[in-house]
């Protein structure tokens, strides 16, 4: 019941807001940007800013967190103890590699076709299959393009630097409304290096929503709760099968509070598997689990993913309307 009255409450708020004119707006904080809806809640913040303190091992930072539910409750983690390089919502390969073409002259009949410079990268920031020191996603802008009273649309441009050197531009326009008692973040995710960009084949990594972890927690798609075996980092084929959706909610220790979110998948995108382990709290849309994924400067890799945040338990109809909405556009 008490839950009811907030989501009406707030439902409330934000129609006055409306009447009055607010609008959505983008403000600077300690450690990047914060949006907020029109009558004044954080809806999520990008971090541009490494902080001290909070055990993160990546080099990067460049994500969303915290994303926070309608009523206020944050969803996401930042450095969990057990994968401290896990941030937030963000994208990254760990298993890839940039080839530089070789600027020197063919020398001789006998010499191969191709040279190039390998550099071998993980943005992700574990640092097991590909280096991840001087590795980092820095970001280069993050701007509200359009707010008003029903929606913001966001523009992040970040560059991937290996070493200090440029090898592509990544990034996102992101479309956040509040929609049927949920928070609704719709993301055009853009990467396009300046060379040949290969991630290799690989059964994690990619666009991932890394949750909190401190309580009893589920996963769900439309057919229910979740049942089969966990996947393994090891082995692509144990990835968990392509769907619409997948929620993860989880019922937070000490209370009886409920919170969730979930990724919705959209046809445009690489066939993908799903990396959603229990041990992990994350859900892991993977473009790689199938073979390695090539990008270049002149084909761009471009995917879409609508991501829903809620208070309470998986709202399936919702997901099921939202997810057909998003995958007939």
């Amino acid at each position: 019941m008490l839950k009811f009255l907030n989501i009406a409450g707030a439902l409330m708020t934000c129609a006055l807001c409306t009447l009055q004119g607010a609008s959505y707006t983008l403000e600077p904080t300690q450690y990047g940007m914060q949006l907020k809806t029109p009558d004044g809640r954080i809806v999520l913040e990008y971090m541009t800013k490494k902080p001290e303190n909070v055990g993160l091992t990546a080099p990067s930072v460049a994500c969303f967190h915290p994303i926070r539910t309608p009523s206020g409750e944050v969803i996401t983690s930042l450095a969990p103890d057990d994968h401290p390089h896990h941030r937030g919502m963000y994208f990254g390969f760990h298993d890839s590699m940039f080839f530089e073409p070789a600027n020197r002259p063919n020398p001789s009949p006998t010499a191969s076709l191709k040279a190039a410079t390998v550099r071998r990268a993980d943005f992700w920031g574990w640092g097991v299959y590909a280096p991840r020191e001087g590795r980092v996603v820095q970001n280069r802008e993050v701007k509200l393009v359009n707010g008003d009273s029903k929606q913001a649309e966001l523009e992040i441009v970040n560059d991937l630097m290996v070493d200090n050197r440029n090898m592509g531009e990544d990034g996102y326009k992101a479309v956040i409304s509040e929609r049927d008692g949920v928070f609704v973040i719709d993301l055009e995710y853009h990467l396009t290096p300046r060379v040949e960009y290969v991630a290799n084949k690989n059964a994690f990594g990619g666009f991932v929503v890394q949750a909190r972890k401190d309580g009893e927690s589920q996963y769900s798609t439309a057919a229910g709760k979740v049942t089969r075996r966990d996947p393994h980092y090891a082995y692509p084929e144990l990835d968990w099968p392509s769907e619409p959706w997948y929620d993860y909610t989880i019922t937070l220790r000490g209370g009886n509070k409920t919170v969730g979110a979930a990724v919705i998948d959209h046809p445009t995108n690489p066939p993908t598997l799903w990396h959603n382990s229990r041990s992990l709290w994350m859900l892991n849309p993977v473009i790689t689990a199938f073979g390695p994924v090539t990008m270049t400067p002149e084909a761009p890799l471009k995917l879409r993913y609508r991501v829903v945040v809620h208070d309470g338990a998986t709202p399936t109809a919702v997901l099921n309307k939202l997810a057909a909405e998003w995958r007939s556009n």
